[in-house]
């Protein structure tokens, strides 16, 4: 049985004689081929050579052609800015700047950066293809269509409950082109990649997710590939209505428990994946972290319906030697055995030289945003955002400072401040909006309360 064989019976919910592997390789590629990630994701050589480099170092069961939410934000008209290390960012919102939803311009696989990735796809698909699993990744309706709207969605949801629902169902019709282009090139997977569906309650999501999801999912099935639906950042409360959908697999990040994934997902017949730590284990860690990480997953999920990965697109500049020793316990039964012998607990970080400020006596009220990287990570971008334009409303008297949990500064800010989760707005020193992003009304009134409060101590 190929690696391939293995991740496919998985995802379908079948048994398997061990756990699926799926490292996402998306912008790290680039630092396996030594260039940088803006260069990267525009080439179809360079990602062909990135991830024939992964499959060489990490044998893979499964791998994805490119972790890119933003390709097509691009072709729809919306600005990027691109960064070394990682995937680019929405700078602009064409929705949320006069522009009608029928005025967009015509979305098509042929545009933008789809025909690399494509190109890519077919020359992975003819070297390793027999062998391992291909993915091909979409952006999500919801989250699409905040990149095209911008945080004025939240509100929109209230006030415009029909223009929000039509931009949804408008983002699933997009998606179905993109799975389209995906699957007539080779693609075996396609995950509907979907983070900002974290930030919505349950009944939201029924509202105005669920229909264009399943309307996705049944187009992708009927094509012959399975779906999954992968959510970065704390889904944990819509775990059960994402159960209800119609795909195959729904995959998550560290934010979210993975036994109480597995009891959900197994309820509603579902395989589930995930979700090792991006940043304390695979970036800053060992490779003793990563065995000891991926055993404590394999644990949970052990081997019916599971896909050991990542919890979200690898960082660029994890160490390969760490993706690999988490991989190692899924392929190699000997090492496994080994690892669960030989690796003893380390020591944890307790981070107390990483100095707080001392909120009490600052005149200032300071917004600590914990992010992953708000560059990078779509949830964090639009959580940066919402700090950011209430500080600018407001004027004087508020800081807002951004804490990258890929660098050690920000994951001893994360912990010393009991964040929880990411994206965090933390105001004063307390975790206030924990893994949703506030409307400016609420979170301008809760700075401006805070700032009445030290004034009259």
């Amino acid at each position: 049985m190929t690696g391939r064989d293995i991740l496919l019976k998985a995802i379908r919910n079948q048994s398997t004689p061990r756990p699926a592997w799926v490292p996402f390789v998306g912008c790290h590629g680039g630092a396996l081929t030594g260039r940088p990630a803006d260069e990267y994701l525009r080439s179809a050589e360079l990602i062909a050579e990135g991830l024939l480099k992964a499959d060489e170092l990490y044998r893979p069961d499964g791998l994805p052609i490119a972790f890119d939410l933003q390709m097509e934000a691009e072709i729809l008209g919306c600005d990027l800015h691109w960064a070394h290390n990682g995937p680019p960012s929405v700078s602009s919102h064409p929705l949320a700047n006069g522009c009608a939803l029928a005025d967009l311009p015509e979305f098509s696989a042929e545009r933008g950066r789809f025909p690399e990735v494509l190109a890519a796809l077919r020359t992975v698909k003819a070297q390793i293809g027999d062998r391992v699993a291909l993915y091909g990744l979409i952006c999500g309706p919801f989250t699409l269509a905040l990149h095209l709207l911008g945080n004025n969605i939240f509100l929109e949801m209230f006030d415009d409950e029909a223009g929000v629902r039509a931009l949804v169902d408008f983002c699933a019709r997009v998606g179905m082109t993109a799975a389209d282009a995906y699957i007539d090139n080779g693609a075996d997977v396609i995950a509907v990649v979907d983070p900002m569906v974290s930030q919505i309650s349950p009944e939201h999501f029924q509202q105005f997710v669920a229909g264009a999801a399943n309307t996705l999912f049944d187009h992708i099935r009927a094509r012959g590939a399975v779906a999954s639906l992968f959510c970065c950042g704390d889904a944990t409360r819509n775990l059960e209505v994402m159960a209800q959908t119609r795909c195959d697999n729904i995959s998550v990040d560290e934010n979210v428990d993975l036994a109480l994934l597995r009891d959900i997902a197994r309820a509603h017949g579902k395989s589930f994946g995930g979700n090792l730590q991006l940043t304390v284990v695979l970036l800053l860690g060992t490779a003793d972290d990563a065995k000891r990480a991926a055993l404590a997953c394999m644990d949970v999920g052990d081997s019916t319906g599971f896909i050991l990965a990542p919890g979200c697109d690898l960082p660029y500049d994890t160490p390969p030697e760490n993706v690999a020793a988490a991989g190692l316990m899924a392929v190699d039964d000997y090492q496994r055995e080994i690892a669960r012998q030989t690796v003893a607990e380390a020591e944890a970080d307790d981070f107390r030289d990483i100095e707080l400020p001392d909120y009490a006596d600052e005149a200032d009220v300071i917004l600590d945003v914990i992010t992953l990287d708000s560059a990078t990570c779509a949830p964090c971008q639009y959580m940066m955002d919402a700090a950011s334009r209430a500080a600018a409303t407001i004027g004087d008297g508020v800081q807002v400072h951004e804490h990258k949990i890929t660098l050690r500064e920000g994951l001893g800010m994360f912990c010393r401040l009991d964040a929880g989760h990411v994206p965090t707005i933390c105001i004063d020193g307390s975790p206030t909006f924990v893994s949703i992003i506030p409307d400016q009304p609420r979170l301008i009134e809760v700075i401006r309360a805070r700032m009445r409060e030290k004034s009259q101590r």
